[in-house]
């Protein structure tokens, strides 16, 4: 009988003796077809058969097992899928593990043949791990083939990501192609042994993302939930990640458009959490400035880009359209010029270092040169960094040539050592306040004269500066006695140079009103004029020297989180121009004030209409209603997805909606917003501010906040305007503890016609309007933020009947009160502070 029978027979005889899931391992007269499951000792993964997503093609891989929903973390036949359900899984008798379509296929489409050398005396385990490991001896000690060394999208804890000295193999992520193909896509996460490894994204085979440097020296990254570590010995140069607790679920994926995430299993509902992700900002890909350049992730005005010292732009009018690709040349393009003439080095502190692919580790421990002098004595050493070796000694990386990807970082920072020629050094010790920390050597005659220069220096500067600082008042005072606007112009009497923000940093538009301006228009902030007094500070009504009504805003002088606020304010509201955001006049910032005056508005806020009053609540009708409504939620679309920013206001309720006199909502009271910056979706923060009822609980309860956040918000102000009631108030009678689950617990008994306020009169077009915003309203509070709909659909939801409306899923804060408790009056909130609880404008 040949070879390709005795094949078939094996198959066939063991085609039957499958995994049932009742154990971990596969021994070499076991097979597994479709349907059976290897599930490992303790339960957490299982290896089989599956399909991705919505494709009918069948893959061998392993998952984390009884979870939910399938997390696939690793696949066998990448780009070589089954068609149907009739795969199998042998080992046919041999240290081997062979993949065969069906059972009389003659060739396998995956296999881990290691049985050269091997005894036959082997077994395949899959362990709590998620390896799946091929074993060979008696004891089953000596691994011969593990899946940990052939990875997919996902690197677990335990794996290793690198290069192999003994076998010369590297181990590295690739994405898929898609949600529904496995096959391998064009990303892939790779290390770098260059003269200082570095961990690299590539599309393809060009670089889209590097991570820091490895540092030499014995190096361990802590996280909340895992340990990094960075190992160089006789086996390889590899990254290996541990868990900080092994009961948490841990992994990292690079995603089919390249971004690298880790994330862990939020045991309490189930959800993966992500703690990290890049790139996500612009600094974050490769070389985003271009050569020669700096990236500061910190600055977004005017410019992320900056040229090193001694570097110009190469192309300056796309570096003016902030078009920074191009990078950076010299200045004087002359080799000569930084070479042995006068030439020194300029510090850039705290960033991370340049790609070390053009640079030399050199170890100086038993050298006599500085690292400044290693790279002096070569004219084409472009720059250099000291690290440490070991935690002792001092070693060198030195660039030749080009500076690729140098970018501001808050971890792991080092101070790069930029070379520059004579007229730039000198340029840069008249200009720089810090020139001591310069990495020079002057020749000086004597150090005493030069310290006594020094504090010569100091000393007349100080004296200068408070010289003038006394004349500049003088002359501000000088200007308020003189100057009165009697021509209704735009010119603003006594507006000074703010000392806290540079008229700079915001729009030239915004003016900068002086003090006494604002006490002629507020009559000396006169009581009769409080419109209302908000978290900060108190507003009030004022008429300027032209005779347009204002409100303005006065910060409290003993609230430190208020300065944060009205910082804020200016630097967002100057920037944003829709219909339904509240106009920003301009502001005061003088003596110990500081004030923001914004556009008047008649009719106070929506909560006063709702709520304060029941004879203007009457005045709403379902039409005005349903008008503001949807200016509300274009108002928050332009802010999330059509400004220059993304930006998450953090504090949307009715207090903070206001109206002009034809019922036009304005959103207001920017204090708590945040910027989310490329293509960042979510941010965290621990320190929450808001209106507790308004905020989701994602927010509420691990302060993550994102665009899905104000969604929530918008939810809860749509079904209160809908209602005509409060978040938090509802009647004793009724055994929801919030409106949420007051309209929930009607929406179950398709009661939802009973929630439209009673004081509206509607027409059956008009009722068919209003139960449709409340499923939209429903929708929006869901619990699991990714549920809810972003504010573009929103929007098409409202003003297209068309648009079809999904089913809402249980919202948040869903609570009921005992019975014993209906004689009580309970609320779902546990705080009721607000930041921003301005009443009306």
């Amino acid at each position: 009988m040949d070879s390709a029978k005795l094949l078939l027979l094996s198959l066939l005889l063991f085609w039957h003796q499958t995994s049932s899931g009742s154990h971990d391992t596969l021994a070499a007269n076991e097979s597994i077809s479709d349907g059976s499951l290897v599930i490992s000792r303790g339960g957490r993964f299982a290896l089989g058969f599956f399909s991705p997503g919505s494709s009918s093609y069948r893959y061998l891989g392993i998952w984390y097992h009884d979870i939910g929903e399938q997390t696939v973390v690793w696949v066998a036949n990448r780009n070589d899928p089954i068609t149907g359900t009739s795969g199998i899984l042998t080992g046919h008798g041999y240290c081997s593990l062979f993949l065969y379509s069906n059972s009389s296929s003659k060739l396998p489409i995956w296999s881990a043949n290691v049985s050269a050398g091997s005894n036959g005396t082997c077994v395949a385990q899959l362990l709590d791990s998620g390896n799946f490991v091929l074993k060979e001896g008696a004891s089953k000690s000596t691994t011969l083939w593990q899946s940990f060394d052939y990875p997919s999208d996902t690197v677990l804890p335990g794996m290793k990501i690198g290069l192999s000295r003994r076998t010369g193999s590297s181990s590295f992520l690739t994405s898929w192609r898609s949600a529904d193909d496995p096959g391998i896509g064009n990303f892939s996460y790779k290390l770098k042994p260059s003269a200082s490894p570095q961990l690299f994204m590539y599309q393809g085979t060009i670089p889209y993302w590097r991570g820091a440097p490895w540092q030499w020296e014995r190096w361990e990254d802590n996280h909340e939930f895992y340990k990094d570590s960075f190992v160089d010995n006789d086996d390889g140069i590899f990254l290996s990640s541990a868990t900080v607790d092994s009961s948490l679920l841990v992994r990292a994926v690079v995603d089919p458009s390249g971004i690298l995430t880790a994330m862990t299993r939020d045991e309490s509902d189930g959800q993966w959490r992500v703690f990290y992700s890049s790139p996500k900002q612009k600094c974050d890909f490769y070389g985003s400035c271009g050569p020669n350049s700096k990236c500061d992730p910190g600055i977004v005005f005017p410019f992320e880009c900056a040229c090193l010292p001694g570097y110009e732009p190469r192309y300056p009018r796309m570096w003016h359209l902030r078009d920074g690709s191009g990078g950076c040349v010299r200045k004087r393009l002359e080799s000569s010029s930084i070479c042995r003439n006068g030439e020194g080095f300029v510090r850039v502190g705290k960033v991370k270092l340049p790609d070390t692919s053009a640079a030399i580790w050199v170890d100086l421990g038993r050298r006599k040169l500085t690292c400044e002098g290693e790279c002096r004595k070569n004219c084409s050493c472009s720059a250099y960094a000291t690290m440490a070796i070991d935690g002792k000694g001092i070693g060198c990386l030195t660039w030749y040539g080009t500076l690729i990807d140098t970018v501001n970082y808050p971890v792991r920072a080092y101070d790069l050592y930029v070379r520059v020629d004579a007229i730039e050094l000198a340029d840069y010790l008249k200009e720089s306040s810090g020139f001591l920390e310069l990495k020079m050597k002057l020749q000086l005659s004597s150090i005493i004269p030069s310290i006594v220069s020094v504090w010569v220096v100091i000393v007349l500067s100080v004296y200068l500066w408070l010289r003038k600082r006394r004349r500049s008042r003088a002359k501000n005072i000088q200007i308020r006695n003189l100057f009165h606007p009697t021509d209704g112009s735009n010119y603003l009497e006594d507006s000074v140079a703010p000392t806290d923000i540079k008229r700079s940093t915001v729009y030239p538009e915004l003016p900068f009103f002086g003090l006494s301006t604002i006490y002629e228009a507020t009559d000396s902030f006169s009581p009769e004029n409080k419109l209302g007094q908000g978290g900060f500070g108190l507003v009030y009504k004022g008429k300027l020297s032209n005779g347009q009504e204002v409100a303005i805003k006065r910060l409290s002088k003993n609230s430190r989180e208020g300065l944060e606020q009205f910082k804020n304010e200016v630097f967002l509201i100057a920037k944003l121009q829709h219909r339904n955001l509240v106009k920003l006049h301009g502001c005061c910032i003088e003596q110990d004030e500081q004030i923001l005056i914004y556009e008047y508005l008649s009719r106070n806020s929506l909560d006063s209409l709702l709520f304060v009053d029941e004879s203007l609540r009457s005045s709403l009708d379902w039409r005005k209603r349903f008008n503001i409504i949807v200016g509300i939620a274009r108002g928050i679309l332009y802010l999330h997805q059509d400004s220059r920013f993304r930006i998450i206001h953090r504090d949307l309720k009715p207090s903070n909606i206001l109206l002009d006199a034809e019922l036009n909502p304005k959103i207001s009271d920017f204090g708590m917003a945040r910027i989310l910056n490329g293509d960042q979706m979510e941010r965290k923060t621990s320190r929450i501010g808001g209106t507790y009822g308004y905020m989701s609980p994602e927010y509420a309860l691990f302060g993550r906040f994102s665009v899905k956040s104000d969604v929530f918000s918008f939810g809860v102000i749509l079904l209160e305007t809908v209602t005509g009631k409060k978040m938090n108030e509802l009647s004793h009678e009724d055994p929801s503890l919030s409106l949420i689950g007051h309209v929930w617990e009607l929406w179950k008994t398709d009661r939802v016609s009973e929630l439209v306020d009673l004081s509206l009169s509607l027409s059956h077009k008009d009722s068919n309007e209003a139960l449709r915003c409340i499923q939209i309203g429903l929708l929006c509070v869901e619990e699991i933020a990714a549920h809810r709909p972003d504010m573009l659909a929103v929007v098409l939801m409202l003003n297209s009947e068309t648009t079809p409306v999904p089913t809402p899923k249980r919202p948040a804060f869903v609570c009921v009160r005992p019975k014993a408790l209906l004689a009580e009056e309970r609320t779902c909130s546990l705080n009721e502070m607000s930041f921003s609880g301005i009443l009306s404008r």
